[in-house]
């Protein structure tokens, strides 16, 4: 009965586990990615670096007061995380062999202005660039900058890696 115990436990530490996929690693690195930095968009509101928070997401969607408050910014977090998912695969599916951190970079000024020229329509408390404060755009420039770097540099990385691996398991072979 021990030596059957001892064989099972063997058995389990000989185990190796399956690899994350790389679609999973760039579904999280975009959640982790989204919720991180739109949590620092949070913390730049609350110091006044910028007149933008998170909830603005939910201003065209969302009724009641409470999405102006914590509990939509806390919400709204999240729902950048679960949209970061998205953005993470685009950025997955174009350009996930670009080595140079200039990619995440261009990425996350893109981004930026998607959303501050493009979707600016859409977001009826967000006034045209033009019209805001010179901190807020910095700021928010900055942001999205580092997000881009974030997702770009993470989806590469994990992206080679997994090219690495898997010439090193054909050569083995």
């Amino acid at each position: 009965m021990e030596q059957t115990k001892d064989n099972h436990h063997q058995l389990e530490q000989n185990k190796r586990e399956q690899p994350m996929s790389l679609l999973m690693k760039v579904m999280i690195t975009g959640f982790v990615g989204g919720v991180f930095w739109s949590s620092l968009g949070y913390l730049a509101y609350f110091f006044h670096f910028t007149e933008l928070s998170p909830n603005m997401i939910l201003h065209p969607w969302a009724l009641g007061d409470w999405k102006y408050g914590k509990l939509g910014n806390y919400i709204a977090i999240f729902l950048i995380g679960l949209i970061s998912i998205l953005v993470a695969f685009i950025y997955y599916a174009f350009f996930k062999q670009m080595k140079s951190m200039w990619a995440g970079i261009f990425y996350g000024v893109a981004l930026w202005f998607i959303v501050f020229y493009v979707l600016n329509p859409i977001f009826p408390n967000l006034q045209p660039v033009s019209e805001l404060e010179r901190n807020t755009i910095v700021t928010t420039i900055c942001l999205y900058i580092l997000y881009g770097v974030f997702i770009g540099y993470s989806i590469s990385f994990e992206a080679q890696e997994m090219n690495r691996q898997t010439q090193m398991q054909a050569t083995n072979e």
